[in-house]
């Protein structure tokens, strides 16, 4: 059996770093899919995750307690930068921002 995803109860990502991404990702372009609701204006070509460009950050679409139980409320809809952070690297090894973030230790590689 494998081991639950962190990050269903972390959160701590989405509640530390402003998640900007390119504006033509949300619905506003067409064929974006980011709900324009969930994000603010950074300059003419971003767009930030609502929540997240202030102090502290705590992205608008993240549901629940960061450390106990987490989910977000646009998972499938989710801009690049979430798409892309992971718990692991491309190459397998740990991502260290997000263990630094959980205060956990990464497994020897």
């Amino acid at each position: 059996m494998s081991e639950a995803n962190p990050c269903m109860t972390c959160g701590a990502c989405c509640a530390y770093y402003r998640i900007s991404f390119y504006w033509g990702e949300s619905s506003e372009a067409p064929g974006g899919f980011v709900p324009i609701e969930f994000t603010e204006k950074v300059h003419e070509h971003m767009v930030c995750m609502k929540g997240t460009n202030s102090y502290p950050p705590r992205c608008a679409a993240l549901r629940g307690e960061v450390g106990k139980q987490v989910s977000c409320a646009i998972y499938e809809n989710r801009p690049s930068p979430c798409r892309e952070f992971s718990e692991y690297e491309l190459d397998g090894s740990p991502n260290m921002r997000c263990f630094k973030l959980r205060g956990v230790v990464p497994p020897s590689c």
